[in-house]
C-alpha cells in the first residue's frame, strides 16, 4: 500500500512547518502509529491526540510514540472524537480510515474538521480513491487483483482475510465527491500531494 513512499511524503510535509514543537495534531484512526511516528519524531508536535477503536493498537502506539513530549491516546470512534474534542487543531491526520465510512459519515467528518481546524490548519488524508465514474464493484475487482498480484510475501490465509476485509468494508469515493464534501463544509478542494495507483495523499485547508 506504498506506506514507505507515502509516509516519507508526510514526513516532508511536516518538516516544512515552522512551528515544530508547537503545532497540535489530531490523528484519526491512528492504529499503532507505526508509520507516522518517525515523521512526528523528526518534526514533533506540541500536542498529539490519537484516536482508534483498537485497544491493542493503542497499546502499541504508546511505545512507537514514546519519544514525543505530549501524547494522548483515546479508544473510541473517530467521528465522535472529532465532533467532541476541542480544537483548534493545526493538523488533522487520517491514514486509510475514511474509506470505511458511509457517505453521510464522510460528510460529517469534513464538516467537523472544518469546525475545529485552526485558520492555517490542514486536513491531511491518506486514502484509496475510486476513478471518476468507476463503480465500487469495478474498483474492488481492480484492487483485489492488485492485492493478489503484488502482495506476494503475505501468507495465503492472511491474504484471503485481507481481501475479504476489503470486499466487505471498503467504500472509497471519487476525488470529485470528496472535493464536493470538503467545499460544502467550508474547506478547499484537495491539494494532491501524490498518487500511487489508487492510493492518494490529499491536503484540505480552510477555504479563503
Amino acid at each position: 500500500m506504498f506506506h514507505d513512499e507515502i509516509y516519507a511524503e508526510i514526513s516532508d510535509l511536516l518538516s516544512q512547518r515552522k512551528d515544530h514543537g508547537q503545532y497540535r495534531l489530531l490523528d484519526l484512526g491512528c492504529g499503532n502509529a507505526r508509520y507516522l511516528a518517525p515523521a512526528l519524531l523528526k518534526s514533533p508536535p506540541g500536542c498529539y491526540l490519537g484516536v482508534d477503536l483498537s485497544e491493542v493498537a493503542l497499546g502499541e502506539a504508546h511505545d512507537y510514540l514514546a519519544g514525543l513530549a505530549d501524547v494522548s491516546l483515546c479508544q473510541g470512534d473517530m467521528l465522535v472524537a472529532i465532533e467532541s474534542t476541542p480544537g483548534p487543531w493545526d493538523v488533522i491526520f487520517t491514514g486509510y480510515a475514511v474509506h470505511h465510512l458511509t457517505p453521510e459519515d464522510k460528510a460529517r467528518l469534513f464538516h467537523a474538521a472544518a469546525g475545529c481546524l485552526s485558520d492555517e490548519g490542514v486536513l491531511l488524508m491518506v486514502d484509496v480513491v475510486r476513478e471518476e465514474g468507476q463503480s465500487r464493484e469495478d474498483y474492488l475487482k481492480q484492487y483485489l487483483k492488485f492485492m493478489r498480484d503484488t502482495w506476494t510475501k503475505v501468507p495465503a490465509d492472511q491474504l484471503d482475510e485481507a481481501c475479504e476485509h476489503v470486499e466487505n468494508h471498503d467504500f472509497p469515493e471519487c476525488l470529485s465527491t470528496l472535493n464536493e464534501m470538503a467545499q460544502a463544509s467550508g474547506l478547499s478542494p484537495a491539494k494532491m500531494i501524490s498518487r500511487h495507483g489508487q492510493h492518494h495523499v490529499m491536503m484540505f485547508s480552510q477555504a479563503n
